[in-house]
């Protein structure tokens, strides 16, 4: 089983990103590819950069996720994967819950802009912590609007000012405010398919649009400690986040451990 060598949990815990060594095999590969298709035919009325909870695949003809999206279960069986499970328990510890599983898919030359965000902002967990996994189907590269992240900017475990842009051609609608941080320390994480990045909750990043002649796609799963409570009640960007989300029926699941909060719900939301 992979895990994080200690070079990179370090990494991880200085600069609040890492680029493993382990990838995903070439087959496997091939497998997300072909369930990109076909979660792209499922959903022709979806922005492709906004498929969220891709992984939620409901039963029945036409159903979706109850966020819009017609899920492919191939994503769900990604996220479960337990060699990607056991690099994020090298982070946030044994006891791991899968929260979210959103395809961010940049069409070549109008692909929509990432504006500079902290992911904290958006989401109901609480203590707040959450490693994504950003897993490249496609090439990701500084021409086609690769993630963007600002090194160590998640130490403090400060949630900074965020604006609402009422904008259509935005992944998210919040933007972080001006003089949060400085965009000259930027690093780009450029990844071909089967690479991942990963990084942690308050870590401040973005991603270009993409004006260039090749796709950029990429999965985000979302793993959260089971310290930690999903707390449905709690609605966060009051619904102007620019994307479809329903975290009061979003299913969870248990992927490693045991539940060690106590009050996480697996049964709301599950597919059947």
């Amino acid at each position: 089983m992979p895990s994080l060598q200690p070079d990179e949990i370090s990494r991880y815990q200085r600069d609040g990103w890492v680029v493993p060594q382990w990838r995903l095999p070439e087959s496997r590969v091939a497998t997300m590819r072909a369930a990109l298709d076909e979660l792209l035919r499922r959903n022709p009325g979806v922005r492709p950069e906004k498929l969220v909870s891709a992984h939620v695949e409901r039963v029945g003809n036409g159903a979706d996720n109850g966020e819009g999206v017609r899920g492919v279960a191939d994503f769900l069986h990604l996220a479960q994967d337990p060699e990607i499970v056991d690099l994020v328990a090298s982070l946030i510890g044994d006891d791991v819950i899968l929260w979210g599983a959103h395809v961010f898919c940049k069409p070549a030359g109008e692909g929509y802009e990432t504006p500079w965000h902290q992911d904290g902002h958006y989401w109901p967990i609480r203590p707040l912590a959450t490693c994504t996994v950003w897993v490249a189907l496609d090439p990701s590269t500084r021409a086609n609007g690769c993630l963007r992240v600002i090194p160590g900017s998640h130490r403090d475990k400060f949630l900074h000012p965020h604006l609402h842009e009422d904008r259509q051609d935005l992944t998210l609608q919040q933007r972080m405010a001006e003089g949060c941080f400085d965009e000259a320390d930027a690093v780009d994480i450029e990844l071909q398919p089967g690479q991942m990045s990963l990084h942690d909750v308050h870590m401040i990043h973005g991603a270009a649009a993409n004006t260039s002649t090749q796709r950029r796609t990429g999965v985000a799963l979302r793993y959260m400690p089971a310290t930690s409570h999903f707390d449905r009640r709690l609605k966060p960007v009051d619904g102007k986040t620019g994307v479809a989300v329903n975290f009061a029926n979003r299913p969870l699941w248990l992927v490693k451990g045991r539940d060690v909060c106590g009050l996480n719900d697996f049964r709301v939301g599950q597919p059947g």
